[in-house]
C-alpha cells in the first residue's frame, strides 16, 4: 500500500487568509485557533444567531489568559480586528483557504464544498473538517480536487494538538505540504493520512466505543465501564466520553463507519433508542448520565434502565481487567488494518494519534506501544475465546505474524525494538 509523506517542514503555499463555514463549536475553535496565530479569518454561518455567539466564542477563548483566569479584556480589540463574519460565500472569494466545519453529513458537505469552489481563486485550498467522512468522497463533485483535502482538528481545539490532514484519492503533494504547513503555524501537530472512513484516530476510537456498550449490554455497569478506563489512565471513561461528544453525533458517525466496515463496526440499537429518546448527552441534560443544574459532572440516571433492559443481551459480572481487554483488542486490531493499508506511514502516527487525538494515556505510550508491551501473542489468547462471536474480534494476519515472530508493532512497522522487545532479546 501507499504511504502517505511525512509530515514536512516545506512551506508549500503561504496562507495569509482563512475561511471558516460554520460557527458552532468546531467553527469557533478554528476560527480562535486562527486569530490566536495572527491569521486574519472570516466566518459564516447559516444562522445570524449562531454566527454571532460563535464569533464572541472564538474571541473570548483566543483571548484567555491564564494569569486571569479567563479572557484578557485587553488584548481582545486586537484579536476582534482579525476576525470578520461574512454573509455569504461570495465574502470568501479571495481567501487562500477555506475550511467547512458544518453538520457531519456527506450530502450537505458535497453541497457546500461545491458551492464553495465556484467562489474560490484557482490556487486557494479547500478543506473539510470532517472526522468521518471520505475526503475522495466529498471530492467527487469538485472541478479541481487536487486543491481539496481534509484538516480534521480535535475538540476543544484549543486544547487539542492534534491535525488530521488527509489526503483524497486526487489531492496534491503541494495540498497536503501547504496544510501542514498551515497546521504547525497554528501550533498543532499534523499526522499525514491517507483517506480511510474514520481517518486514523476515530477508526481506531469507534470500535472501543461501540465494545463499550457491547460491554455494558453484557452486563456491565455504566459506572464501572467508566472506571475500569479511567483507572487504565484514559482521561474519561466512554460513556461519558459519549455524553460529551453528544449521541447525536455519536450515530451520525457510527452510520458512517457502519456503511464502511459493516462486518465489526455495527450501527448501535440502544444510541438509536437514546437519540429517540433525547438523550444526547450533556448537551441536553441527560444520556448515560444526568447532568443537574449546568453541571458537566454526571450522576447515574434510573431514567435510563427502561431503554437499556430490553437491549441487555446477558447479565455477566465483569472484572476491571476484562473490561480493558474487551475495549483494547478491536482497537489493536485496527491499528494493524490502517498500517497493512497504508493510511498511515508508521506505528509512531498511531500512537501520537491516539495519545493527541483521544487522550490514550501517554505513560503508555499509545495503542502500538501498548500492544507491544503485552505481546502479541497473549492479544491472540485474549482473543481467541471473542473470536466465534463477532469478526470484529477475529485475530488479523498481522497480528497472527507478530505473535508467530516474536515482532511487535514497531519491530515490523518501524525497525525498531520496543522497550519489551529490547528487554527479553
Amino acid at each position: 500500500a501507499n504511504r502517505p509523506p511525512a509530515p514536512s517542514d516545506s512551506a508549500g503555499r503561504t496562507i495569509r487568509t482563512v475561511g471558516v463555514i460554520g460557527a458552532g463549536l468546531m467553527g469557533a475553535g478554528i476560527a480562535s485557533a486562527n486569530v490566536k496565530r495572527g491569521l486574519p479569518t472570516r466566518i459564516t454561518d447559516s444562522n445570524p444567531e449562531g454566527l454571532r455567539k460563535g464569533m464572541a466564542t472564538a474571541l473570548e477563548t483566543a483571548a484567555f489568559a491564564k494569569d486571569k483566569g479567563g479572557p484578557d479584556p485587553a488584548r481582545i480589540p486586537a484579536l476582534a480586528a482579525l476576525l470578520s463574519p461574512v454573509a455569504g460565500l461570495d465574502g470568501f472569494a479571495d481567501a487562500d483557504l477555506v475550511i467547512e466545519a458544518v453538520v457531519e453529513n456527506v450530502e450537505v458537505k458535497a453541497g457546500l464544498l461545491r458551492q464553495v469552489e465556484s467562489v474560490l481563486r484557482p490556487e486557494a485550498i479547500l478543506a473539510s473538517n470532517t472526522s468521518t467522512i471520505s475526503i475522495s468522497r466529498l471530492a467527487e463533485g469538485l472541478e479541481n480536487p487536487a486543491r481539496f483535502c481534509g484538516i480534521h482538528f480535535f475538540s476543544p481545539v484549543h486544547r487539542m494538538q492534534l491535525v488530521e490532514v488527509i489526503r483524497g484519492r486526487r489531492t496534491s503533494d503541494e495540498t497536503v505540504l501547504t496544510a501542514v504547513a498551515y497546521a504547525k503555524r497554528l501550533g498543532k501537530l499534523p499526522v499525514v493520512v491517507n483517506d480511510s472512513p474514520g481517518f486514523l484516530v476515530n477508526r481506531l476510537l469507534l470500535p472501543y466505543m461501540i465494545e463499550a456498550l457491547e460491554v455494558l449490554l453484557e452486563g456491565a455497569g455504566i459506572s464501572q465501564v467508566d472506571r475500569a478506563l479511567r483507572e487504565f489512565g484514559m482521561p474519561m471513561g466512554p460513556l461519558t466520553l459519549y455524553d460529551v461528544v453528544g449521541i447525536d453525533t455519536a450515530c451520525y458517525a457510527g452510520s458512517v463507519m457502519h456503511a464502511a466496515f459493516p462486518d465489526r463496526m455495527n450501527d448501535s440499537a440502544l444510541l438509536a433508542e437514546m437519540l429517540r429518546a433525547g438523550r444526547l448527552g450533556q448537551k441536553t441534560g441527560k444520556g448515560f448520565y444526568r447532568y443537574e443544574n449546568g453541571s458537566l459532572k454526571g450522576v447515574e440516571d434510573p431514567d435510563l434502565e427502561p431503554l437499556l433492559a430490553p437491549l441487555r443481551t446477558g447479565n455477566r459480572g465483569f472484572t476491571h481487567e476484562e473490561i480493558v481487554a474487551r475495549l483494547m483488542l478491536p482497537m489493536v486490531l485496527e491499528a494493524t488494518r490502517v498500517l497493512e493499508e497504508g493510511v498511515v506511514r508508521s506505528p509512531f502516527d498511531v500512537d501520537a494519534g491516539m495519545v493527541l487525538g483521544t487522550g490514550f494515556p501517554p505513560f503508555r505510550g499509545g495503542v502500538c506501544f501498548w500492544a507491544d508491551t503485552v505481546g502479541a501473542g497473549k492479544l491472540l489468547e485474549q482473543l481467541r475465546p471473542l473470536a466465534e462471536r463477532s469478526r470484529r474480534y477475529q485475530p488479523t494476519p498481522a497480528l497472527e505474524e507478530m505473535a508467530r515472530s516474536g515482532r511487535g508493532f514497531y519491530a515490523r512497522y518501524a525497525g525498531r525494538k520496543t522497550a519489551q522487545e529490547v528487554s527479553s532479546s
